[in-house]
Formats: structure tokens, C-alpha cells, sequence
């Protein structure tokens, strides 16, 4: 018989290619163990791997856009480098904390300030223009308490012997009544005045002072901490004035209120004294006549007792 051409492949000779296909892929896959160096070299499993280096770098682009917003705090952080700054104003705070010193020094000047309240007494000049002049001497009468009583947490104790232990004229602060702070403006140096023992067990003259500096600012007005503060008297508008005193004489006996007040009675000879006439008043005004009249009654007494009064050495 002829030769029969080989037709077309059926479908079931197709199956065969494909088992054909499969041995291949099974002969394929038995060498692939040394195809596989050659995939390990394939350029193509390198560039895969470089895309897998890709989405790395993308990764890191992740990380630089998440490092991104950290420039965004840095952004803060320069927004919080104004907050410093207030924090370098602290500082400046603490610059002004020198200055505290200062106000230390000012403190210290306040407290020289204060200081100066108590001026030296030889700044104080013996006269006042201000104080009306009058010819001769005039005579005066000033209370003091020679016992203790606090005021103001000041012992405000004042006796003749305190007096006569000062070396300086002393001032004669503490007025606080308008009658006697205008007695005081009218007193010129070289007067004299009795002092009046006030505010005690046996009150009365125990001695004779002189004023030896005319009115000046009486400046413990203006202190706190003094007895008789007044806060209504300021440097710019002072209330209260003093005069400053020096001791002349104790009495050997003093006269006392008893017999003043019968000295007093009418057709007496103190009896128009102003003592007697405003008791209440601290600084009161002495006629010559009473003056002598009292001066000679304290010698007449220190005679009956045998005694001497105690008088300065001018």
C-alpha cells in the first residue's frame, strides 16, 4: 500500500505534545538545579532585586517623608526656640536680679534715708527766721512722763535726770497738740522753761531747762515706728515741730500739782497761769512774775530742807 500521508494531528495527538510538554517541563526541571545559577546570575532576578532595592529606597523615601514632617519639628522646635528666647528673657529676668541689689542699695539708701530723719545737731541752726523774734527772755512750761508707758512698742519714758545725762541738746519731740506746737514756734533760743514732771505718782516743776534751738521739723512724725506717728505729716507737708533743750537746774524739791493748784486759787499769784488754765496742754506759756515767783519758792524750799539744787557749769 502507498504511503499515507500524515494528515493534520488529531486531538488526541495533541495530548501527546502536551505530555511532551510536561516530560519536557519534568526534563526542564531536572536540570534547573543548574539553570538555577544561571536564574542566581539572571540579570533579570537582579533587577528584580533591585526592585526589591526599590521599594526599599521607597521605604526610605517613607522614612525621609517621615523624617519630613521632623523638619516640621524642627519647625516646632524653631517655634519653640521663641519660647526660649522668653526663657533668654529669664535670664534677663535674672539680669534684672543684680538689679535687686540695687534695689538693695536702694533699701540702704532708704534706710540712710531714715538715718538722716535724725540729723546731726549741729546741722541744725540755733535760729529759725520763721520763729517771730521777741526782745528778752521769755518763759515756757514743758511736760514729759518720768515713768514708764509704752507707746506705740516705744517706751516713751522722759525724767529730768535723762535730761541732765544728755550731752547734746535734746529735742522735744512728740507734740502732737496745734496750742502747744505754736507755743513752741514762738520760742527763741536763750528762753527758759520749767520742767513739768507729768503722768506720775507726785506730778509738779522739778527743774529749768533752756531752749537752745529754735522750732525745726519734729521728723519722728514721719516714722512708723515712733510714738506719736502721724501719717497725715509728710516731708512735703509737715505738721509737727520740736525745739531742742539742754538741762540747766534740778530742784532740790519739787513744787507739786497740790500746791500749784492752791497757788492758783483766785487773788493767788499763779492765778492766771496757764498751766492751771489748760492743764491738758503740754507746752504752756509762763509770765516773768510767775516765773520768778516759782524760782524763788524752789530756793525757799531747798533751804527749809537743807538741800542744794543740782545746776550746770556754763
Amino acid at each position: 500500500m502507498p504511503p499515507r500521508k500524515r494528515s493534520a494531528p488529531a486531538a488526541s495527538e495533541e495530548v501527546a505534545p502536551k505530555r511532551r510538554s510536561l516530560r519536557q517541563a519534568a526534563s526542564k526541571s531536572q536540570p534547573e538545579p543548574e539553570a538555577a545559577p544561571a536564574t542566581k546570575t539572571a540579570p533579570t532576578k537582579k533587577p528584580a532585586k533591585q526592585q526589591d532595592n526599590e521599594p526599599k529606597p521607597t521605604t526610605k523615601q517613607r522614612q525621609d517623608a517621615k523624617e519630613s514632617p521632623k523638619p516640621k519639628k524642627s519647625t516646632k522646635k524653631q517655634e519653640d526656640e521663641p519660647k526660649p528666647s522668653p526663657k533668654q528673657q529669664k535670664p534677663d529676668a535674672e539680669a534684672l536680679k543684680p538689679k535687686k541689689p540695687a534695689k538693695k542699695q536702694e533699701s540702704n539708701q532708704s534706710r540712710s534715708r531714715a538715718s538722716s530723719e535724725d540729723p546731726d545737731i549741729d546741722s541744725i541752726p540755733t535760729t529759725n527766721p520763721d520763729a517771730p523774734k521777741h526782745d528778752g527772755q521769755w518763759y515756757w512750761l514743758m511736760k514729759a512722763e518720768p515713768e514708764t508707758r509704752i507707746e506705740n512698742g516705744v517706751d516713751v519714758k522722759f525724767s529730768i535726770d535723762d535730761l541732765r545725762a544728755k550731752t547734746e541738746p535734746e529735742g522735744w519731740d512728740g507734740i502732737r497738740a496745734y496750742a502747744a506746737r505754736n507755743n513752741m514756734r514762738k520760742m527763741n533760743a536763750g528762753d527758759l522753761a520749767f520742767f513739768y514732771a507729768s503722768n506720775c505718782k507726785e506730778p509738779g516743776i522739778v527743774g529749768i531747762m533752756e531752749i537752745v534751738k529754735e522750732f525745726s521739723e519734729d521728723r519722728s512724725a514721719r516714722k512708723p515706728s515712733a510714738p506719736y506717728y502721724d501719717p497725715k505729716s509728710t516731708k512735703e507737708k509737715p505738721i509737727w515741730d520740736l525745739v531742742h533743750v539742754e538741762f540747766r537746774k534740778k530742784f532740790a524739791v519739787q513744787i507739786g500739782l497740790k500746791e500749784l493748784k492752791e497757788l492758783g486759787k483766785a487773788g493767788g499769784p499763779l492765778e492766771t497761769m496757764q498751766l492751771l488754765k489748760q492743764s491738758r496742754l503740754s507746752v504752756s506759756q509762763v509770765s516773768g512774775d510767775e516765773f520768778r515767783f516759782l524760782c524763788e519758792l524752789a530756793d525757799k524750799k531747798a533751804k527749809d530742807a537743807g538741800l542744794e539744787h543740782e545746776e550746770t557749769t556754763l
